[in-house]
């Protein structure tokens, strides 16, 4: 359940870059204020790597933020709770105006006015007035554990909250990272596409030259205005990608829409990544690791607390109270009328309408679904992995794949080339030839990204970033 709810969390974040291959990085937009207080704050526009993008989401995320806040709220908690071992005490006031024999009779002997002629008008007493100032003090004794029981659930809370906060820095952490590379991604595909465009232009006006000048066929200039066209087409689609990339980020850092901000590619050669372990070293690890299970775990233990709390309404409960107070028809304080009562009450419930058996069945299906939702938790995980270490062997295979690709794409456009030399090919397979190469050359970065990006999912399904 929790991992379900932290997947909703960031399902809204990670939307606009979810079409893209998988990256990240940000921009951490400082402001700065004129000198007259009614001018409105200005962005200033920084570029960040992928580590300060990383460290500036794990200081201004707002689900990052919002966990923080419930972790207080679980510590307060805790304090509500083990607030009931401590004595409550209460200061009152009341006030009584009456005839009623009964009450009236009271009233003189708790005002210490008790004489001869109050026997006398017992019956007829005339109205009487009682002000009571009194400080009232009640201890819980034994309430049959359900103070303790509370408490420790309370405890357990903590604990919970605290492994909420790292899964969201856990998911944050691969979040920022995957949108990064997929920004970096995009404007490699972008690169090309413009690339391609200025190649194919390029050769198109050539053409049409020729086609004037009777060398070059119709069909020819025809196929190239085709191919100028889809290259256009592909620029278009990987500038709007650059644009969904860089707000995904945004929302990732928790940045408003109208910060400006740039993302710096790493200033250093990017690692290769690999496969360091088999799948069950990995999922073995992720057991041990992720915040998820040990989350899980801990709502197991609040909810047979929570049990345990219930059950003890069963029992009795013993409480002690002291009061300490006067009586008397004038609001003024006087020790010669103040009156002092002290006691221990105990109490037990022989039929509370079911209510007791009714709570306690209830804990009982809340515990029996803490540990089916555990259970969940670690499928959930299992699947998790398995798929990023498919992905990650994927994605290795597939880099394998493109920079074979590029040597022999390299080759080919070198082979049209002096084929183009000798007027042998034509100029549509020449421009194939480029835009493969280009293509090939781009497939290897995007692979490798892709391959980080995975990696830093391989990572994020094992809880490396708790």
């Amino acid at each position: 359940m929790m991992l379900n709810i932290i997947k909703n969390k960031l399902a809204l974040s990670l939307l606009p870059i979810f079409m893209l291959s998988i990256g990240s990085a940000v921009a951490q937009p400082v402001q700065q204020k004129t000198a007259d207080s009614s001018a409105s704050e200005k962005p200033i526009d920084q570029s960040f790597t992928l580590d300060q993008a990383i460290d500036y989401a794990l200081s201004n995320n707002p689900d990052l933020q919002i966990t923080t806040e419930r972790i207080g709220q679980a510590e307060a908690q805790l304090g509500v709770a083990l607030s009931a071992f401590y004595p409550q005490v209460t200061a009152k006031v009341g006030y009584d105006h009456s005839n009623n024999p009964a009450q009236v009779f009271s009233m003189i002997v708790a005002q210490r006015d008790f004489n001869a002629n109050s026997i006398n008008n017992i019956n007829t007493p005339g109205y009487r007035q009682n002000f009571r100032p009194e400080i009232i003090g009640k201890l819980s004794l034994f309430r049959g554990g359900q103070d303790y029981q509370n408490s420790k659930a309370a405890e357990l809370g903590i604990d919970a909250a605290e492994f909420e906060r790292s899964i969201v820095r856990n998911a944050l952490i691969e979040a920022v990272t995957a949108s990064y590379y997929a920004y970096l991604a995009a404007q490699e595909a972008h690169k090309v596409a413009k690339d391609s465009i200025g190649a194919i232009t390029s050769e198109f006006k050539q053409s049409k030259l020729r086609h004037e000048a009777g060398t070059v066929l119709k069909s020819d200039v025809l196929s190239l205005e085709v191919k100028l066209a889809e290259a256009q087409e592909a620029e278009i689609r990987a500038a709007n990608s650059i644009e969904l990339a860089k707000t995904g980020i945004a929302t990732l850092l928790g940045l408003a829409a109208d910060q400006a901000f740039t993302v710096a590619p790493s200033t250093s050669t990017l690692p290769r990544p690999e496969l360091t372990a088999t799948f069950d070293d990995f999922l073995e690890l992720a057991m041990t690791q992720r915040p998820e299970v040990k989350a899980a775990s801990k709502q197991v233990e609040i909810a047979q607390a929570k049990l345990k709390g219930e059950q003890g309404a069963y029992l009795p409960r013993a409480n002690a109270y002291v009061s300490y107070g006067q009586n008397s028809q004038s609001p003024g304080f006087s020790s010669s009328k103040d009156n002092v009562t002290a006691g221990v009450s105990v109490e037990m419930d022989l039929f509370s309408g079911l209510g007791t058996k009714n709570r306690v069945s209830a804990a009982e299906r809340k515990a029996e679904e803490a540990r089916e939702t555990e259970r969940k938790t670690k499928l959930a995980i299992e699947q998790e992995v398995k798929i990023a270490f498919l992905k990650l062997q994927e994605a290795l295979a597939r880099l394998r794949v493109t920079e074979a690709s590029v040597r022999s794409a390299d080759e080919a456009l070198r082979l049209v080339n002096e084929e183009r030399r000798a007027e042998t090919v034509t100029v549509t397979r020449y421009i194939e030839s480029e835009v493969a190469r280009n293509k090939a050359h781009s497939s290897t970065i995007a692979a490798h990204y892709d391959a980080l990006s995975a990696e830093a999912a391989l990572k994020k399904a094992i809880g490396d970033w708790k």
